[in-house]
């Protein structure tokens, strides 16, 4: 088993540097009679260039259980995790394991570091809401149990939410409202989820012969859904879906500073359904995740998986629900108006999805 630190050089490094993939300088290090005496030797020679030291192979006895599931999140600071933090501490509780909780600030890079590092200290990883590509997902699962969080690929246990039906609650809610029009405010250029909720919201829209738009990609934060408050009003959008909540709350926050009523002249929606979102005036109307549900499916899979006692299987797919709050309403007949600073915009945003009419 390889181990490399943060902030010094990985097997990805190596692979690099010697020409080779990083499952095969895996195998040098790990099993090295399955790699090539002279593939072998310029793996360790480019380590050596490198500086890159692998960490010693005999922490343990194989097949001997560690008692410890990782838990890998994308920031902890979003309140997002917090209720998947819980079920999965809970789930590991029960099961008398411990739980190793890290967080890899958004950045794919760091969270290959920190994966590569909990390796051997660990049973089993459960990754929530991954930044890496599938491939480097994909070498993750060869080596330890895995699960990911509101993310698939074939070779790992996956648990997901329904973001198509979520999505088709909240397009039916604001079609209902007389909204022909949606602006999606997308998420991170990385996120997995983002692309798989505007695709269902491209769906929808073209089953109810209305419009979407799409602006992005943003930091899921408040402060960057301050800041595209600015492009909602500039584009007069009188219904605006966010990729997330903390997003949607800046959003809601941003038109209020730019004097536009919520929801008298623009319905905002959410997604995720955290605490936040009841404290906020308007209360946000959102896509409620089971969060909670969540961290502790992925966890008891994750042991499960570990003691051998599961295959991989299907997805889980868990269930999403609308929560209806004062952040949406009625579409307005008036346009958001020019005189605070905002105008109709001379250019589509981003994406624009015609429906059926």
């Amino acid at each position: 088993m390889i181990v490399a630190m943060p902030g010094r050089p990985t097997i990805y490094d190596v692979a690099q540097e010697a020409g080779v993939a990083a499952s095969t300088v895996s195998r040098a290090y790990a099993k090295p009679g399955r790699v090539h005496a002279d593939t072998a030797q310029r793996i360790f020679e480019a380590a050596e260039r490198l500086g890159y030291r692998a960490a010693p192979a005999h922490a343990r006895p194989a097949g001997e259980r560690l008692k410890a599931i990782g838990l890998v999140v994308a920031d902890v600071t979003n309140p997002f995790y917090g209720d998947i933090i819980k079920g999965a501490y809970e789930a590991a509780r029960e099961a008398g394991y411990q739980l190793i909780l890290t967080h890899t600030n958004e950045s794919p890079e760091v969270e290959r570091e920190t994966i590569e590092h909990e390796l051997a200290q660990v049973d089993g990883i459960v990754i929530a809401s991954s930044r890496m590509t599938d491939s480097a997902l994909r070498m993750v699962a060869k080596q330890k149990a895995v699960v990911l969080l509101n993310r698939m690929i074939p070779e790992a246990r996956c648990v997901l939410n329904d973001n198509d039906r979520g999505i088709r609650l909240a397009v039916e809610h604001l079609a209902a409202l007389g909204h022909d029009r949606i602006l999606y405010v997308s998420g991170p250029d990385a996120s997995w989820s983002d692309g798989v909720r505007w695709r269902a919201l491209r769906d929808a829209v073209a089953d109810l012969g209305i419009e979407a738009r799409r602006v992005g990609p943003n930091e899921p934060t408040v402060l960057a859904g301050l800041s595209a408050a600015r492009r909602v009003a500039q584009l007069a959008a009188t219904a605006v879906m966010a990729y997330n909540d903390q997003l949607a709350i800046g959003i809601v926050k941003g038109l209020r500073k730019l004097e536009v009523r919520v929801p008298e002249e623009a319905s905002v929606v959410g997604f995720d359904d955290i605490t936040y979102a009841e404290l906020i005036e308007p209360q946000l109307t959102t896509v409620a995740s089971p969060l909670y549900r969540m961290g502790l499916t992925g966890v008891q899979n994750c042991i499960a998986i570990a003691r051998g006692a599961v295959p991989k299987g299907p997805p889980l797919v868990l269930p999403m629900r609308l929560v209806v709050r004062q952040s949406t309403g009625q579409r307005s007949r008036n346009s958001i108006s020019p005189a605070r600073g905002t105008t109709r915009p001379s250019k589509p945003a981003t994406s624009i999805v015609p429906g059926s009419r």
